[in-house]
């Protein structure tokens, strides 16, 4: 600590400007390898996608409304607000922030940029819940349901957070609803692939 408040006063002095000192190493033609048959254009890597993406509720605020948030990520939502849930039959299952329907009650929707094939999410809903797929012209593609309402604590034969996911080409839009009823989302994830 001492060797440290000394350099910056030294280099401070009398408001003098000096350069440290900075040394490089030589570095050789090549080591170990060449490489071979590497295309280094920007087009494989550079523009790759992940095999899925895991949306993290963690960065939003309570009580925000979210919609464009996760554009880069190539998906946007409607009647979606981040919220910590005060009642605990409908616990979090991961972090502490989940999506509910709002401004109305029972669903929440997410467009993608680019069709997906696959969407995944961890629903807890005071009434039977369906996640339902539609292609670019707006037909149903998949669909996939709860048998009924999974509130913690309510002797549901469903536990809380039970996973609702879909696999189908040419995904463009989904929505989880609830009949009217009330709805959590957490850990939502989908892939291109």
């Amino acid at each position: 600590m001492a060797e440290q408040l000394r350099f910056q006063t030294e280099y401070a002095q009398e408001g003098a400007i000096r350069q440290p000192q900075v040394d490089f190493a030589e570095v050789p033609d090549r080591v170990g390898l060449p490489l071979q048959d590497v295309d280094f254009s920007p087009s494989e890597l550079a523009n790759a996608t992940p095999a899925c993406i895991h949306l993290d509720l963690e960065e939003l605020d309570c009580f925000e409304v979210v919609d464009q948030q996760f554009q880069e990520h190539g998906v946007e939502f409607s009647n979606a607000i981040a919220l910590h849930p005060s009642n605990p039959a409908f616990p979090s299952r991961s972090g502490s922030k989940v999506l509910i329907g709002s401004p109305k009650n029972g669903w929440v929707e997410a467009t993608f940029r680019c069709p997906v094939r696959f969407v995944s999410g961890f629903v807890t809903s005071s009434r039977r819940t369906v996640l339902a797929a539609f292609d670019a012209n707006n037909q149903p593609v998949a669909q996939a349901e709860t048998p009924g309402a999974n509130l913690a604590g309510s002797g549901s034969d469903v536990p809380p957070n039970v996973q609702l996911s879909l696999k189908a080409a040419n995904i463009h839009r989904i929505t989880f609803y609830a009949f009217d009823g009330q709805l959590t989302l957490n850990d939502f994830s989908f892939s291109f692939q």
